[in-house]
């Protein structure tokens, strides 16, 4: 892959990046490529296909699926009294957009985010769904720079405080599973859901996701993206079907 060239500026921030964040980083083009959301790549190179457009997508595809290996085996090994359906249900809030969203702006990601100007301009630096998928695409260029022992202990240096918190109820809930969950029980059945429209340019996309469950449609509710759309979708179903009943994350 061509990496973009990096000025001696851009090398000074991304060094003293990995000094704070506690990790090395031995090709710091690749740390870069991390941290380059797709609206560069929709603005300057828009008549490229898809494979040629440098972004940090492939890494937040791989990076996803590394957390979700690291997650699941600190979930496997701390709670061996814990079912699976628990299990999952932790998971599925400590890999959220909201948790990771949060651990970027810890690690002030949002100042190294390189944008394209439309995004800039609309607040890319403090969406959610920007911050999340960056922290991914983050892990995945660890990955490949340094190895699986080397994410493991970053990941799970962040990560396990967060499920901490999950078992003290201090965080958001996984509308998503709640209500796949209560379909399942009560109706036998899966929740279906529905991409209704998409609004806005390109580089500020809103996705409009309605939910049915049993015959009825609720929604459809907007996101940045479908995982945000859907778990909104979600939750008014599952407020709808349970009166708004606190939900329990299996501690």
């Amino acid at each position: 892959m061509n990496f973009p060239a990096l000025g001696i500026e851009r090398k000074r921030e991304l060094r003293l990046f990995v000094k704070s964040a506690g990790i090395r980083f031995k090709n710091l083009e690749l740390l870069n490529l991390s941290l380059i959301h797709r609206s560069v790549s929709n603005e300057f190179r828009g008549g490229e296909p898809p494979s040629r457009r440098v972004n940090n997508e492939r890494l937040e595809f791989l990076g996803d699926a590394v957390l979700g290996v690291i997650a699941a085996s600190l979930l496997y090994e701390r709670f061996p009294e814990k079912s699976e359906g628990d299990l999952a249900k932790i998971k599925s809030v400590v890999v959220s957009e909201e948790i990771l969203s949060r651990i970027a702006l810890e690690l002030q990601l949002d100042r190294l985010l390189i944008l394209g100007k439309g995004e800039e301009r609309t607040g890319g630096r403090a969406k959610k769904a920007i911050l999340a998928d960056a922290m991914e695409a983050l892990i995945g260029a660890l990955y490949l720079d340094s190895g699986f022992k080397a994410v493991l202990g970053f990941v799970s240096a962040r990560i396990n405080p967060e499920i901490d918190r999950v078992l003290e109820k201090k965080v958001t809930q996984d509308y998503k599973s709640l209500l796949q969950e209560l379909s399942q029980r009560d109706y036998k059945a899966y929740p279906v859901y529905r991409l209704v429209k998409c609004t806005g340019p390109e580089h500020d996309r809103l996705f409009w996701i309605d939910v049915t469950v049993n015959g009825e449609t609720y929604g459809p509710r907007g996101g940045r993206n479908k995982k945000s759309a859907e778990q909104d979708a979600a939750r008014i179903a599952w407020e709808a079907l349970t009166g708004g009943a606190t939900p329990d994350t299996g501690g």
